[in-house]
């Protein structure tokens, strides 16, 4: 079976609030764009792993990892962080450099332009990707046109009701062409033999049929509410599926879109099971804590918000206004 949808392109994914009908320039300047890593945990003080409380400017987290590596005299799977954060902001966030013996080099004394080491201290683990309650988030927007009383219309909403979780789209690659890729590597049109490269088209996939799902809900007036059926998370949030191999948990109503959406998209769901992924749920919700804004001029608005692990600022945003960011070519990771 093959499936009649093209990817060639991204779909607009509705939005659970009607459009405010403004705009502004996201990310103008590095410094309009920060954010703080909210760890899970902080170093012990012993152990073989160096962790280093670093602030980037400018530089993405791949590259700062392996610059730390060179430093350290160490591989580049020795370097380990949480998450992925931007490139055009200013963000701060651990990495984790695994040193067992010798003396500990102090990374402190680093000189680059884009990064500073703020501290460092041992830990008896190594940072892996997700270890990381999530993000704060404070956000200037420039150039803001539209009603300012619609505007905060969205942001009392989005403060009180949360926002589609929907993934972003820094996950799918430039213009959504991962999404593309990975049909045509599931469909065994191209072999891809780079298992990071496969790991970013299968994560892409996955995120694609997820947003499918979150889309049509909201395409069906099922914003904020619960289907018969539906498996909620620890926080009581309904869930929509990260598909691979299992059975699909959910029932009834909730289970009939999910496959709907699933027969939709066969090469891609079949594809992720044959690919031995298992299934996962994620919250089709996400709930922006300790949110507050204000109006530093009256075409500027400042943001300020924390986000679990895996959720996107621009799910926020979206819900907001429309932005546009400065024409770059060099693309940056995305903020999770």
């Amino acid at each position: 079976m093959t499936d009649a949808y093209q990817y060639t392109t991204l779909p607009q994914w509705p939005n659970a609030y009607p459009a405010s009908g403004a705009s502004a320039t996201l990310k103008g300047l590095n410094e309009d764009f920060s954010v703080t890593e909210l760890p899970l945990q902080l170093p012990s003080g012993a152990g073989e792993h160096l962790w280093l409380d670093i602030e980037k400017n400018g530089a993405n987290t791949a590259f700062v990892a392996n610059v730390l590596a060179e430093a350290a005299g160490v591989q580049e799977w020795d370097v380990g962080y949480a998450g992925l954060k931007d490139r055009n902001a200013i963000t701060r966030q651990w990495f984790s450099i695994y040193l067992p013996k010798g003396e500990t080099p102090d990374l402190t004394q680093l000189q680059h332009p884009e990064f500073k080491v703020l501290s460092q201290s041992r830990h008896v683990k190594k940072l892996r990707p997700g270890d990381l309650q999530g993000n704060r988030f404070r956000i200037v927007l420039r150039d803001v046109t539209g009603d300012p009383e619609l505007i905060e219309v969205n942001l009392k909403a989005v403060a009180s009701q949360g926002v589609p979780n929907y993934f972003g789209a820094q996950r799918f690659g430039f213009e959504g062409g991962n999404v593309e890729q990975g049909r045509a590597m599931l469909a065994r049109e191209i072999r891809v033999r780079h298992p990071k490269k496969k790991g970013i088209y299968l994560s892409a996939v996955r995120s694609f049929v997820f947003n499918e799902v979150l889309g049509l809900r909201i395409q069906q007036g099922l914003w904020g509410k619960t289907l018969p059926g539906d498996v909620m998370d620890e926080a009581g949030r309904p869930t929509g599926p990260l598909w691979g191999r299992g059975r699909v948990v959910t029932t009834d109503q909730a289970q009939a879109l999910e496959n709907g959406v699933a027969e939709r998209h066969a090469t891609l769901c079949d594809g992720m099971e044959y690919a031995g992924l298992d299934q996962q749920r994620r919250a089709l919700v996400a709930r922006p804590v300790d949110m507050s804004w204000e109006w530093p001029q009256t075409d500027q608005l400042l943001l300020t918000f924390s986000l679990s692990a895996g959720s996107y600022a621009t799910s926020v945003l979206n819900e907001i206004l429309r932005t546009t960011e400065p024409d770059r070519h060099n693309e940056s990771a995305a903020v999770e």
